[in-house]
């Protein structure tokens, strides 16, 4: 028999395994969730809809970092939401300002050999602990939290053997763009990623997940650092010694792929607009003014980043042209740079510091100038995503930031002398002060809505035939903030579905919205990949609110796809993938028999009747996924097999 790798290790530990053939249904017990405040409130209102007394995982967290720009009521409205269903069903609550939730979830609660399902698609961070964490909606996330396992299709496994170490200058943001450059963004689609090798021992927690973090721009399932001595230094200087397990793939495991990366080969690396996979070395930009520069995100707003940039900082002061925004990852952060000292260097250089939280990440303040260039140490590109529609954005590590911030230009941080060396702190000052642990008796506990906060939209049962009207038709990588662009203005209405979904396509085409509700729905035809980037379940909700029955494309990202069953959208494959260039916006489109074969049969067939023609479409879903699409979603389904049980959504 081989050896188990981490994945194995981790499900053989859970009763999970063994691993199913790629693409077969794996299902995986959680103990571990996490909410965030855009994704939070639809998935609280989606747990109290299910019907459980409180959450069943051994830890749920619902953490405040995205919304937290208050220029009204709606967001404060949300917040209170959620610290009160927290109380009332069992979480741990994370207030505003306390801290991004990947961040704050690796220094307080990660745990190696444990599974964690987020409504983040960055969740996978905490693979950086040795933790088998992956991304998903938000009904997906509650019902892990009413105790129902996760479902995924088995993957592919890919161990990358790392070796060297990075040179002075080059950051573990370089390591993930490497991959991002030779893999692309759909590199990673239906692969779990094992980093191994003799480069790992050189790595902290904190850059390994930088690495984790940002596979899910390459699309991954997951990405999984092994648990080791470093993993035990981490959990030790947080107080947290007790929850380390060592974790390691047996040296004869088995992967479907393997590929290799000497760190030491690396050099400073940037994404160029609109893409992360869009990547060049920094010396091929030297010289390329920059107008503003962001540190900070999930991906890169660790004591050890920012560290970093401070002393890059020390005795400069920012480029009068330029503005450097920085927002760090925690209040434990910001608390240790003020403890070392390192916080003045951020003033006396000009620094414009923000509060703990996501912020400039999602578009939500600090939107650069019109065609502006900016440097951001954050995970995606998207056009727009900024807040600007037609800013240049740059992904890049907090060094070649940091450069870029004092020159005023893109500059290859090597040029600028010795690098600083940061060493991991023996002991993290430890700020549990914020958090809102559950008390054991919460029955009584009243959940406070806002006028924001609209009822819980659900999906209608598939019709015996579906017809409509196409949409709009696009091309390949379409990403939820496509489908539904973020943004202050529109973050705003994410507990409010029928508000939210004016939006849908906003900045591809302004008249969808109006022209989807003119039609009473229909189609939306797509390319490769189509559902990239966040988890957000709106890009779903959204469209299933405006009457959208059914997604054809020639493939889909992992998270949407489920997103889009879990409403009762049918995600469709064309048979044909010239079929997907017959069809054009304004087709009206017919697939008799839905109904009645989408629980029995691979295909429908689709009558394109304003040209007179058929193709064939594949319905590649497994037993419960068809179950729950005729249903008109999983919480139907759920809800259907709970029966009397289970609790009515609120009105």
């Amino acid at each position: 028999m081989p050896g188990k790798t981490l994945l194995e290790k981790i499900l053989a530990a859970h009763g999970a395994g063994p691993l199913p053939a790629p693409g077969e249904p794996l299902s995986i017990p959680i103990d571990q969730t996490l909410t965030q405040d855009a994704t939070g409130t639809m998935a609280f209102a989606q747990f109290e809809a299910l019907g459980a007394p409180r959450v069943r995982t051994r830890l749920s967290v619902s953490y405040v970092d995205h919304n937290t720009l208050q220029t009204g009521f709606a967001n404060a409205d949300d917040h209170r939401f959620l610290r009160t269903a927290a109380a009332r069903f069992g979480a741990v609550y994370s207030p505003p300002g306390n801290g991004i939730c990947h961040q704050l979830h690796l220094e307080r609660f990660a745990r190696p050999g444990e599974t964690l399902l987020g409504a983040d698609s960055h969740t996978a961070t905490a693979g950086g602990m040795g933790m088998l964490a992956m991304g998903a909606g938000g009904l997906d996330v509650a019902l892990a939290m009413a105790g129902e396992r996760f479902s995924v299709p088995g993957p592919r496994l890919v161990k990358v053997n790392l070796s060297g170490r990075l040179s002075p200058w080059v950051a573990a943001k370089d390591v993930i763009l490497e991959l991002l450059r030779r893999l692309s963004v759909k590199g990673g689609v239906g692969k779990v990623f094992e980093y191994a090798g003799p480069g790992v021992a050189g790595l902290s927690v904190p850059e390994r997940a930088t690495i984790t973090n940002m596979g899910a721009e390459l699309g991954a399932t997951s990405s999984i650092f092994p648990s080791d001595a470093e993993t035990r230094r981490f959990l030790a200087a947080q107080g947290r010694a007790e929850d380390f397990t060592p974790l390691e793939a047996d040296p004869d495991a088995v992967y479907d792929e393997e590929l290799a990366l000497d760190l030491a080969e690396i050099a400073p690396l940037a994404a160029r607009p609109h893409s992360p996979d869009n990547v060049v070395p920094v010396s091929e930009l030297s010289g390329l003014k920059v107008d503003q520069v962001v540190i900070g995100s999930c991906t890169n707003s660790s004591y050890k980043d920012l560290a970093t940039v401070a002393k890059i900082l020390e005795g400069r002061k920012v480029h009068p042209e330029t503005s450097l925004v920085v927002a760090p990852g925690s209040r434990q952060v910001l608390l240790m740079l003020a403890e070392k000292g390192l916080l003045r260097h951020f003033i006396e250089a000009g620094a414009r510091i923000m509060e703990c939280a996501c912020g400039p990440c999602i578009g939500t303040g600090q939107a650069p100038g019109s065609a502006g260039i900016t440097l951001r140490t954050v995970n995606r590109n998207f056009a727009g995503r900024s807040g600007t529609a037609d800013a240049g954005v740059f992904l890049v590590s907090p060094e070649t930031a940091a450069a870029a911030a004092v020159t005023g230009v893109f500059t290859d941080p090597r040029g600028l002398g010795e690098a600083p060396s940061i060493p991991m702190p023996e002991k993290f000052p430890r700020h549990d002060g914020l958090f809102i642990f559950p008390e054991a008796d919460s029955c009584n506990v009243e959940i406070l809505r806002g006028p924001n906060i609209k009822p819980l939209p659900l999906g209608r049962p598939i019709e015996d035939t579906i017809e409509g009207e196409v949409l709009i038709s696009l091309s390949d990588n379409v990403t939820t903030d496509d489908i539904m662009p973020a943004g202050a203005h529109i973050l705003q209405f994410r507990s409010n579905v029928p508000a939210i979904s004016r939006y849908v396509f906003s900045r591809m085409d302004p008249g969808f919205a109006e022209r989807a509700e003119k039609a009473g729905g229909g189609f939306i035809v797509a390319g490769e990949n189509y559902g990239q980037g966040s988890s957000r379940e709106h890009a779903a909700l959204a469209p299933l609110h405006l009457g959208v029955r059914a997604v054809m494309a020639l493939s889909f990202a992992r998270i949407h796809r489920a997103n889009l069953i879990n409403f009762g959208i049918l995600p469709l494959l064309f048979d044909d993938p010239a079929d997907k260039n017959r069809i054009a916006a304004g087709d009206r489109l017919l697939i008799p028999d839905a109904g009645p074969r989408l629980l029995l049969e691979d295909a429908l067939t689709v009558v394109n009747e304003t040209r007179g023609a058929r193709f064939s479409v594949r319905l590649d879903l497994n037993d419960e996924e068809r179950r729950a699409a005729a249903a008109g979603g999983r919480l139907n389904l759920y809800r259907e097999r709970a029966g009397a049980a289970c609790a009515a959504p609120f009105s």
